[in-house]
């Protein structure tokens, strides 16, 4: 797929959000699936997780390795408008995160990326625009993770080049 340079930063490094939250749950574990909160400036973002301890940074080196191997993959970034309802019924609660969607909101924008083999690598109910692959975002560098243990929080900083 051809990336276009149309991208403004913010776009590619919230999709690269999604990106990292794959990357997250396949290093970490379904522990680490509801996503706290996000924020995205520029190149900069950070996502927190719901999560009980610090990672290892053999942990943190994993998640980043394998969040540019998905951005190497070029792996398409779907974008699918659905009824609320079915999509709970086709996915589960896997869609939110710990912040809710407002109950009047019937239709949703279902953010579908898939790994090579099919299996999904990040879904999630998100109404931000995102590039139309992975390979559009440019490399990601982790920063120190924090983990605030009275709330069980875990924040991963990162950057795009």
């Amino acid at each position: 797929m051809v990336c276009s340079s149309e991208y403004p930063v913010e776009i590619r490094t919230h999709t690269a959000l999604h990106v990292v939250k794959g990357a997250v749950v396949r290093v970490l574990g379904e522990e680490a699936k509801w996503t706290a909160s996000t924020y995205v400036s520029g190149s900069h973002g950070r996502l927190t997780v719901r999560f009980n301890r610090k990672p290892s940074p053999d942990e943190i080196a994993l998640i980043e390795r394998l969040a540019n191997e998905a951005v190497e993959k070029d792996l398409p970034v779907e974008v699918i408008h659905m009824d609320r309802g079915e999509a709970e019924k086709r996915f589960g609660d896997i869609i939110y995160d710990l912040f809710p969607v407002p109950e009047e909101v019937k239709t949703l924008q279902i953010v579908l990326i898939r790994d090579t083999d099919g299996s999904i690598w990040n879904i999630n109910a998100c109404n931000k625009e995102h590039t139309a692959s992975t390979k559009c975002i440019g490399r990601i560098r982790l920063g120190k993770p924090r983990f605030r243990r009275s709330k069980q929080l875990l924040e991963i900083p990162f950057d795009i080049e």
